[in-house]
């Protein structure tokens, strides 16, 4: 970006269409509608319109206490969905609220929380949340209330130890975390029994964050919190707020365990949005192959971020980690500084690791209009009060529609025109997105993924159950049907002895369980000069996160790996702010154990089933952080580590191949590419991100005798990425066909087939093959496959 493409700053400021299309310009490129951007980088414009609120009057119940405090706010009438859930939450049934962006949400569960507590001297409630910035963003929306009967207070990892045993004794709204609920409440639930007894509710924030292995671990928390509950004689109503996502009870009902009532009726006003979709260009530069590199999008969204500022329009730009906040920040400045040096101190970075005072004095500035531009991960896509934005931009899709919405709808928040700008990422899915708009606005959000049948998850926490009293009989129905062979192997290998009263925990200290990870002894990142313990890092992501050499993100600050010692379990590192990032490279063996389920058709099978993979991590890449672009490759010398999860794979007989027009030496290389992208688009149908899923593929695996393509979960037991991947084949390779056929390049690149995790070089990839075998694949399956299922 040059300093002569910068406007001036608008006294007013111009429609949110015309500013998507003064950006586009100022690129020197138009924009179009749906469909394929040739001409330019808007590969499409999507305008959401203005829905007016629909408000009732409040409940009779709700206490005329807590309407003059909600007055006092600004909050005059409540509306109708929040209504409707507290109402459900007062009539005793468990409840999820799945609204859009700012609609309110808070005051859905506050409403009948506070009610109860300020109507009774007796009764509590827990509130959780992911992120100590949304608890700490509630808590303060509770101190304004100014409801000295409710007692709130924040118990986490920061509250001092004097204040811990006043919270224990006299709070009454408690806001953590599901850390802190495993780690420091339910082991010591003795020293909890006042509140535990007394447990009405609990609230659990932002609950479609809780995916994956870690949402099935929580899921396990929150079963043992109900086991402990109700041994004091209490049996809470769960109040859930979530993101507007597919099946919200059920997904509430599998996090919970209870049966739970959904509304979804979102009767809160919306702001118009402009919502553009931006591929960034390719350059001159060159990657492995000789491949074509896009514009990176940090570098785009930083000169975005520029241009909308020097317009006078307050922006967030969301980047995917923490160097990247500070990187896109530092760029937009230098580009401001350039040709409106006044607005270059109006942009700054946020994101988690800055200290509280530092992340408050950032949302003034920002709320204020002190700073117009800010860059910041994802610590601002959750609940935290941010409001009155004109702009959001978004560098690279986020992982989820769920999280798209949260970060678009940050803009508008004021019931003012808005505009939000996805920027695709080099990357399979991104580029599909950009293509594929109706993808993005005309698809159901995704079910949360999480499986809590995993035994390697649910092992840990029956012996967690265990150490916080024994278990019982009647106890297991609360860990599902998986339970009893799980305590079988439990008591085989001594970690439980079963007696006539129930299985007991035989050690003296606690289990050790991490909810982040999936088993293993953790690695311990050490500050190799001072001995300072960072971290810990789960023992199955260590190979690839904290491998010699690798760059490591700890509270903001960017370390480079000195040594990584297996036997020992510790990663030494040294501070450092490198300007490139480092990607690991793997090779994979994989053995079928078992087939779940099956379709055939034609020369094509899909199948669901049990897989041991054997995974080396082989050298890693360093790669440029502004551009993109590739330094250098270093070798690694690291164990194998073996893996039994779970996989969804494809074969394809040679025959069919053929007849598609593939000679026998393209086979390798097809399978190969189409490997590559499958990975990259199963967070299309699946909660889950590129990194937590593998894959391999073969012109001949000796398991199922044909060409096969295998995706399989990253993690011990399946995180049900790979189910959720069976259930929607067709729309899954469907997509992963298109992504391939509409990249521009000629023989593959970053943004279709080539993998930055790849072992074996990228090599051999052959882009027009993939597509072939995908062709197959998908007209056969479109006639059996259960895939027929929408990408929910």
């Amino acid at each position: 970006m040059t300093s002569s493409a910068l406007p001036r700053p608008h006294s007013a400021l111009p429609e949110a269409a015309e500013l998507m299309r003064r950006l586009a310009a100022g690129r020197g490129h138009g924009s179009s509608g749906r469909g394929h951007g040739a001409s330019g980088p808007v590969t499409h414009v999507e305008r959401i319109p203005a829905r007016a609120g629909r408000s009732v009057a409040w409940p009779e119940w709700a206490p005329e206490t807590l309407r003059a405090a909600l007055a006092q706010r600004g909050i005059a009438q409540p509306w109708r969905h929040q209504v409707e859930m507290a109402s459900l939450a007062r009539e005793g049934h468990s409840v999820v609220v799945a609204t859009g962006t700012a609609s309110g949400k808070s005051l859905a569960y506050q409403l009948p929380v506070l009610s109860a507590l300020l109507s009774s001297p007796r009764g509590g409630a827990l509130y959780l949340s992911p992120t100590k910035a949304l608890a700490a963003d509630q808590m303060r929306s509770l101190a304004e209330l100014a409801l000295p009967e409710v007692r709130p207070a924040v118990y986490d990892g920061d509250t001092p130890y004097e204040e811990r045993e006043w919270i224990r004794r006299h709070a009454r709204f408690v806001l953590t975390n599901p850390d802190m609920l495993h780690h420091g409440v339910l082991p010591r639930h003795g020293a909890w029994a006042g509140f535990l007894r007394q447990l009405r509710y609990v609230v659990i924030d932002e609950c479609h964050t809780y995916r994956g292995i870690f949402g099935s671990h929580v899921a396990h928390v929150l079963r043992r919190l109900r086991r402990i509950a109700a041994r004091y004689g209490s049996s809470p109503v769960f109040l859930l707020a979530s993101a507007t996502v597919s099946d919200p009870a059920a997904s509430a009902t599998r996090l919970t365990g209870l049966p739970v009532r959904a509304v979804t009726d979102d009767a809160s006003p919306r702001a118009g949005m402009t919502f553009g979709l931006w591929e960034p260009p390719l350059t001159d530069l060159r990657g492995e192959h000789g491949a074509p590199v896009r514009k990176s999008a940090l570098r785009e969204t930083s000169d975005l971020l520029a241009d909308l500022v020097a317009s006078g329009v307050r922006t967030l730009a969301f980047v995917r980690s923490r160097r990247g906040a500070e990187v896109a920040s530092a760029m937009a400045r230098q580009a401001l500084a350039e040709a409106a040096p006044e607005l270059a101190e109006q942009v700054a970075a946020y994101r988690a690791g800055y200290l509280r005072e530092e992340r408050r004095a950032l949302e003034k500035a920002f709320l204020s209009g002190e700073l117009l531009g800010m860059a910041s991960t994802n610590a601002l896509e959750l609940g935290v009060d941010v409001a009155g934005l004109d702009a959001v931009l978004l560098a690279g899709y986020p992982g989820t529609l769920a999280s798209l919405w949260q970060q678009a709808g940050r803009a508008g928040r004021a019931a003012r025109e808005a505009l939000a700008v996805l920027v695709a990422r080099d990357d399979p899915l991104d580029t599909y997105l950009a293509h594929h708009p109706a993808a993005i606005f005309d698809r159901p959000v995704e079910a949360t993924v999480l499986d809590p049948s995993n035994p390697y998850v649910l092992g840990p926490h029956l012996c967690c159950a265990a150490a916080e009293l024994p278990l019982r009989t009647e106890d297991l129905a609360l860990f599902g049907e998986a339970a009893a062979p799980v305590l079988d192997g439990l008591v085989a290998e001594g970690s439980l002895r079963r007696r006539p009263t129930g299985w007991y925990w035989t050690s003296r200290g606690r289990p050790e369980v991490d909810l982040r990870g999936s088993g293993g002894e953790p690695i311990a990142v050490v500050e190799s000069d001072t001995g300072r313990l960072l971290g810990t890092v789960d023992a199955g992501s260590a190979h690839s996160q904290v491998h010699t050499g690798a760059v490591y993100l700890h509270q903001g600050t960017s370390y480079v790996v000195d040594a990584l010692d297996l036997d020992d379990a510790v990663a030494l590192v040294h501070p450092e702010e490198p300007d490139w990032t480092t990607y690991a490279r793997d090779v994979t063996d994989l053995g079928v154990v078992s087939v779940r389920e099956s379709v055939r058709a034609e020369a094509v099978q899909l199948d669901l089933g049990e897989v041991d993979v054997t995974n080396q991590v082989v050298a890693y890449q360093r790669r440029r952080l502004s551009t993109g672009e590739i330094i250098d490759e270093h070798p690694l010398d690291l164990p194998p580590r073996q893996l039994r999860t779970v996989a969804v794979w494809y074969t394809i007989s040679p025959d069919a191949l053929a007849a598609a027009g593939l000679a026998e030496g393209d086979v390798a290389g097809a399978l190969h590419a189409a490997e590559h992208a499958a990975i990259g688009l199963l967070p299309l149908v699946a909660t889950c991100d590129r990194w937590d899923i593998g894959g391999l593929s073969t012109a001949l695996h000796p398991d199922t005798g044909e060409p096969t393509v295998f995706v399989y979960d990253g993690h011990p037991g399946g995180a049900g990425f790979a189910e959720r991947g069976y259930a929607a084949a067709v729309t899954w390779l469907a997509a992963t066909r298109d992504a391939i056929a509409d990249c521009r390049c000629e023989a593959g690149c970053p943004s279709c087939v080539q993998s930055p995790k790849c072992g074996n070089g990228n090599d051999p990839l052959h882009k027009s093959g993939a597509v072939a075998v995908l062709d197959v694949v998908v007209a056969a399956l479109r006639e059996r496959a259960p895939a027929a299922a929408p990408a929910s």
